[in-house]
C-alpha cells in the first residue's frame, strides 16, 4: 500500500470525532524529509485545542500507521 494511502486511511480514523465537533482535516503533502502537511478545516481552523488534536490525534495516528513518518504540521 502506498503511503499516501495509508496517510488517508489513518485520517479517515480520526475524522469522526473531528466532524463531530464541526471541523475536518485535509491531506496537503508529504514530504521528502516525511512530514505530512495537512490543513485543518471547519471548526478546526480556530479551534483553541488545534495543537492538541493535531499532535495527539492526527499525528499519533498516522504515525502509528506509517512509522517513517516525523511529524505532522498544519499549514
Amino acid at each position: 500500500m502506498e503511503q499516501v494511502e495509508k496517510i488517508e486511511i489513518a485520517l479517515q480514523s480520526i475524522r469522526p470525532f473531528l466532524q463531530r465537533d464541526g471541523g475536518d482535516v485535509e491531506f496537503v503533502e508529504v514530504t521528502s524529509d516525511n512530514v505530512v502537511r495537512v490543513r485543518l478545516v471547519g471548526a478546526c481552523e480556530t479551534c483553541a485545542m488545534s495543537a492538541m488534536t493535531l499532535k495527539a490525534g492526527i499525528e499519533e495516528s498516522i504515525m502509528n500507521a506509517i512509522p517513517e513518518i516525523v511529524r505532522v504540521e498544519a499549514v
